[in-house]
């Protein structure tokens, strides 16, 4: 073998040993990154029971929510760094358990948030999806995960100032699907009554419809 053919066959060796290399870490750090799915955040615990949290929340605050019948809202206690909280716990499967947290930031800035966004990319990995607007009027990002007893649990952190519609400031959201599906399940099992219906509305023409109802003057 010619000198040039061994050059040529050890780049050739070196350039399948980093392909290797690129393929085993593009595999192995999304597991090293999300190894471990977030539950906890501001001393709450998705998927812990509503019970063992009644110190840190405001009982008299309690509301039912307005898209799951079985869920209710109640209002945490103040929290160092942050402004509200709210905490949302099923009601039809027992033990109730809390199935989202939504918390807001007492510092409304840009620069907190872009300091909160490093920090956790750094403890949980980089986001899954971006949710915000394509102006970036609306900054929001989305991590997905499943955990180790199959929950699959989302996380939102966001930022907004100028768009009125939306929460202002600085907030994240963590949700645990697969309690609120319980939830709503459950519900429907137990009050079938309230489940059903069709709705009281559906387009077929435009001369069945009451439109002055319908369109504001």
């Amino acid at each position: 073998m010619t000198r040039k053919e061994e050059v040529y066959k050890g780049r050739k060796s070196m350039k399948k040993f980093v392909i290797y290399a690129i393929s085993l870490l593009t595999l192995c750090s999304p597991i090293i990154a999300r190894a471990d799915a977030p539950h906890e955040l501001a001393g709450f615990v998705l998927g812990g029971r509503i019970n063992e949290f009644k110190d840190q929340v405001e009982m008299d605050t309690v509301l039912a929510t307005r898209y799951l019948k079985s869920l209710k809202e109640v209002e945490a206690k103040a929290i160092k760094g942050f402004k509200t909280g709210l905490v949302t716990y099923g009601t039809c499967i027992e033990p109730s358990r809390i199935v989202r947290l939504k918390f807001k930031y007492a510092d409304n800035s840009k620069k907190f948030f872009d300091e909160l966004l490093e920090r956790y990319k750094a403890n949980i990995g980089k986001p899954d999806e971006w949710r915000g607007d394509p102006f970036h009027i609306m900054i929001a990002w989305k991590w997905s995960f499943t955990d180790h007893d199959g929950n699959d649990i989302s996380l939102i952190l966001q930022h907004n100032t100028r768009d009125e519609e939306e929460k202002q400031g600085n907030a994240v959201k963590m949700t645990m699907w697969n309690l609120m599906l319980e939830e709503d399940h459950c519900f429907q099992q137990k009050h079938p009554e309230k489940t059903k219906g069709q709705p009281n509305f559906t387009f077929k023409d435009p001369d069945s419809v009451n439109w002055k109802l319908l369109i504001p003057r």
